[in-house]
């Protein structure tokens, strides 16, 4: 099973992998603790906002046919007959040639049906009693936020997947979500493999590398939105691995592993596969890096074997664990948005393959511009510190020069897009 190596197409790898999506989990948490949680129900209006018409000005209340006398000659003068201020209650409904002295966001009383701006208007007393007078006629309606003008009971305010920032937490507050229903994150298992690795606070010695596979794999699972669990390093021995993937799967929703996917005579995982009897829906792809990514499925949960090469770990992972996180967080947008760019640099190397290079992304004078990242070689991990895309160029092709048109997936967007292409 394992030598057979027929390389299948990005999309089909995509579509492969998509078919065994599964659905989220919810759960509820405090409105305190929701920021950057997906949310997992539509928020709809409890209550129209505003829930009362109101004033957008400090100003006096009063009657728009108390005024159609008022010129610049003939001032009409009204009764103050209340004050009111922003979260008061008005008690008096107001009768002809009556006005109330009322505050910026305070309710409008029963009879008004427009708003005098104090700019307008001359103040007096006399005796102990107030009163107002205006050189100006007034329409029905005028600077009055009428109720529901924003919204209107029922309305539906924020779509089911969208991720909480402050402005959703904001409406969450509005209208009394105290307790918040979000996608529970899902648990992705992480395991690195390979007898050559070194912990990061271990010196080198000939022949090892340090483990930096796993440490960037629990960073991009935190920026996809789920919890990890990390397992330690396998060594490159059949049976002990197995034990521990085998283990490993019954306390995650998901399980990737790092290296050991290749025809070596230590790349274990193809034979930990057929152990487990999970059904292998690839393993390679078309695609640099990470040709030799390999996808199963195992009693509903899927195994990803990545590239022990940190750049075609990274890419792996992009292309075929994040859209199934998303997913699991209820993302409408589970793919990386797509957007046309121009070269800012050749790229002179032919594509067999489709080609996914670590770029991050300019503007100038309108334009989009692609830039190379570092050096475009599947073991290179410096070129990843700067990576804020991946540039697609199709396989194929005979190389790019400075100016030409090609595609590229944006890593650190939140808006996505609801397919690959």
């Amino acid at each position: 099973m394992a030598a057979i190596r027929k390389p299948i197409p990005v999309d089909e790898a995509i579509n492969r992998v998509w078919k065994h999506r599964r659905q989220g989990e919810t759960e509820y948490v405090s409105i305190q603790n929701c920021d950057n949680r997906r949310l997992a129900e539509d928020i709809t209006a409890k209550h129209p906002v505003p829930p009362f018409p109101k004033s957008p000005y400090d100003g006096f209340a009063l009657r728009s046919a108390d005024t159609l006398e008022a010129d610049s000659n003939t001032p009409v003068t009204f009764e103050v007959v209340e004050h009111i201020g922003a979260g008061e209650v008005p008690r008096k409904r107001l009768h002809k040639g009556e006005a109330t002295r009322i505050m910026t966001g305070a309710q409008i009383p029963d009879g008004a049906d427009c708003i005098a701006m104090f700019e307008i208007c001359q103040s007096y007393e006399k005796g102990r009693q107030s009163y107002m007078s205006i050189k100006r006629t007034l329409d029905s309606g005028q600077n009055i936020i009428q109720e529901g003008s924003e919204v209107t009971e029922g309305e539906k305010l924020i779509e089911q997947g969208t991720l909480i920032n402050p402005g959703v937490k904001a409406l969450l507050a509005t209208f009394g979500y105290s307790q918040v229903k979000v996608a529970k994150r899902p648990v992705i298992g992480v395991i690195a493999t390979g007898t050559e690795l070194l912990d990061i606070d271990e010196k080198l010695q000939p022949g090892k590398i340090r483990n930096s596979n796993a440490y960037m794999m629990v960073s991009q699972i935190i920026r996809a939105g789920a919890n990890y669990k990390y397992f330690g390093k396998l060594e490159d021995e059949l049976n002990a691995s197995y034990e521990t993937i085998k283990e490993a799967l019954e306390e995650v929703d998901i399980l990737i592993t790092t290296g050991g996917v290749s025809v070596g005579d230590f790349d274990l995982m193809p034979a930990i596969y057929e152990k487990l009897g999970a059904d292998v829906l690839f393993n390679k792809v078309a695609m640099r890096p990470g040709s030799v990514t390999t996808v199963a499925a195992n009693e509903g949960k899927l195994l990803y074997g990545l590239s022990g090469n940190p750049s075609a770990c990274y890419v792996g992972f992009e292309l075929f664990v994040r859209p199934i996180i998303q997913h699991c967080l209820f993302n409408q947008n589970a793919f990386l948005r797509r957007i046309k760019a121009k070269l800012a640099d050749d790229f002179p190397k032919p594509n067999p393959f489709t080609r996914f290079v670590r770029s991050y992304v300019t503007y100038e004078n309108g334009q989009v511009y692609t830039n190379l990242a570092g050096i475009d070689k599947s073991n290179v991990v410096t070129s990843l510190a700067y990576s804020t895309s991946l540039m697609v160029l199709p396989g194929g092709t005979r190389g790019f020069k400075t100016g030409d048109e090609a595609e590229v997936l944006l890593l650190d967007d939140q808006q996505g897009q609801r397919e690959f292409k």
